[in-house]
């Protein structure tokens, strides 16, 4: 997910898309535990969409206290 993706996003869904993202990682986890994924750079790409929409959500919460 890019970023200009991200921006547009509201901030509930933006929680929602983080809940939803975590889930999806810890379900790649444990199946690439069990049996191997076909590309597991996809739990890196997780990883980083995570890191994405925390960035983007915590830069809506600093903007927010200094107005």
């Amino acid at each position: 997910m890019k970023m200009s993706e991200i921006r547009e996003l509201s901030t509930s869904d933006l929680a929602e898309r983080i809940d939803s993202e975590r889930n999806m990682l810890l379900r790649m986890k444990l199946n690439h535990a069990i049996t191997p994924l076909d590309n597991p750079h996809k739990l890196k790409e997780t990883k980083v969409t995570i890191a994405r929409l925390l960035t983007e959500l915590r830069k809506r919460e600093l903007d927010k206290e200094l107005k």
